[in-house]
């Protein structure tokens, strides 16, 4: 049985990174284009849900098994989103400054008339940063293009004492809940060429 072509709905390259580290290599990438703005008091979770099944939607006019994903960070009600410029990526540092946080991963698959949806949620605690800390860490420009303003698979890792769940979430996408949805709808998913 052939394998059904896998396009996926993102840009990020942690996220084929993460799928590459499992022995996926997506057939396309097509980066969903829509409005990523929070509807007034949603919620992280509900939101990353929405954004991830309308990016699946989005680029199901591609053939093929459709995947999607969003990466929130949440710290209760509120959501973290991509800094626009430094002085937010400070602000958010410095509110997960010595704190738990909520990063939220909703994955979404399409494939024909069929389709799966994960959320998994991670617990990560921040150590108190020094505002030279903080500082620092911006001047490295990691925080770009980053929720929440870190990345924890890089200099960001400096900062977590502790997390409570899926790291491959907090990187982006939960790989064992991603796998999952895919051999459910059919893809072939196979560590070292044995299946999962």
């Amino acid at each position: 049985m052939t394998a059904p072509r896998l396009v996926l709905a993102s840009a990020r390259p942690r996220r084929r990174a993460l799928l590459l580290q499992v022995g996926i290599v997506p057939d396309a990438v097509r980066p969903a284009d829509i409005d990523e703005t929070p509807k007034t008091g949603e919620l992280p979770r509900v939101y990353a849900a929405r954004l991830a099944r309308e990016k699946a939607a989005a680029v199901a006019v591609e053939p093929g098994l459709i995947l999607a994903a969003d990466t929130v960070v949440g710290v209760g009600r509120r959501i973290l989103g991509k800094p626009r410029d430094r002085a937010m990526a400070e602000a958010y540092l410095a509110l997960l400054s010595g704190r738990r946080h909520r990063v939220t991963t909703a994955v979404a698959v399409r494939f024909g008339d069929r389709e799966g949806h994960r959320t998994v949620e991670t617990a990560v605690r921040f150590k108190r940063l020094s505002p030279g800390e903080i500082q620092r860490y911006l001047d490295t420009e990691e925080w770009r293009g980053k929720a929440g303003g870190y990345a924890i698979q890089g200099i960001g890792a400096a900062f977590v004492p502790w997390i409570g769940g899926s790291y491959s979430n907090v990187v982006g996408l939960p790989l064992t809940e991603t796998l999952g949805l895919l051999g459910g709808l059919g893809y072939p998913v196979t560590l070292a060429g044995a299946p999962v």
